[in-house]
């Protein structure tokens, strides 16, 4: 078996995979790969896989498989698989510091010291405590994203297509009714045709004054020129995100311009715990796939 890995993982896991069979980093050696590892960097596309031509698995290495061209890669007889439950913790406890870093002034505050400014009195904070999280989508992360809100005194509300009941959170109608009640609101949502662009303008305006909206989901399920106009008008009290329609984002990009966003660079899966998961999940997929 000829692995190639593809993106960045554990630097164990070329070690872990050496009794599968050959594994390399190279990418110049697509051609001769059987089993293709991924990330979020590298795009599986058509034209891609056309330089595959013995590829018979694909392993993403995290939740969605938007950078995978999945129909095409099926239409070749070729296995899709992923790593969602791995991510979880990771990425909820990315959500819980971007959204504690906006009410808690931290970013102004940091950047004041460094500049001289001790500004004690300036920045005013509010807590999450007695506030309502609306969580766009409640699955695994969702859930566990959930819990530690929960922890922190905040009422849970949620919106999910494919889910009615959950343990956790009081589950709504739908978006327009969890908009309306959110002070924060947590996007966990794959990037979809129906999913792409839904936080428009429209439903920005149905948000309270002042939401707070953290993303970690997907880039493009906001539309960016519309949330910089809410931004600047104050409708959007601040946006805290690690993900964005490129990686890295455009220079265009509007939101690199506006007023009370707060960025980090895609690194919610990275933690070192996340990688070494990822890690035991690929080594599963692999002892139970049959060739």
């Amino acid at each position: 078996m000829k692995i190639l890995i593809a993106d960045a993982f554990d630097d164990s896991l070329p070690g872990r995979l050496a009794p599968f069979g050959e594994v390399t980093q190279d990418p110049a050696k697509i051609a001769e790969a059987e089993v293709l590892l991924v990330r979020s960097k590298t795009k599986v596309t058509k034209e891609y896989l056309a330089g595959a031509p013995n590829l018979k698995l694909i392993i993403r290495g995290g939740v969605g498989l938007d950078n995978i061209d999945v129909e095409a890669a099926r239409g070749r007889g070729i296995e899709v698989k992923n790593t969602p439950r791995a991510s979880s913790v990771a990425v909820a406890e990315l959500t819980m510091a971007l959204m504690l870093t906006v009410p808690n002034r931290i970013i102004e505050g940091h950047n004041g010291i460094k500049e001289g400014k001790f500004l004690k009195k300036e920045l005013k904070r509010t807590e999450l405590c007695g506030k309502t999280l609306g969580l766009l989508g409640a699955g695994l992360i969702g859930t566990e994203v959930a819990r530690r809100a929960i922890a922190f005194g905040m009422r849970v509300v949620a919106h999910d297509h494919y889910i009615s009941n959950h343990a956790l959170a009081d589950m709504v109608e739908d978006d327009d009714e969890l908009f309306a009640l959110s002070d924060y609101i947590s996007i966990h949502l794959p990037l979809t045709p129906e999913t792409k662009g839904m936080l428009d303008r429209h439903a920005f305006a149905k948000m309270k004054d002042g939401v707070i909206i953290v993303n970690t989901a997907r880039g493009k399920v906001v539309v960016e020129e519309d949330l910089a106009e809410a931004l600047e008008s104050g409708k959007v009290r601040a946006y805290a995100t690690d993900v964005f329609y490129s990686d890295p984002p455009d220079p265009s990009c509007p939101l690199l311009k506006a007023p009370n966003v707060i960025m980090t660079p895609h690194i919610g899966g990275s933690s070192k715990e996340n990688l070494l998961r990822i890690g035991d999940n690929v080594i599963d997929i692999l002892k139970k796939w049959k060739r």
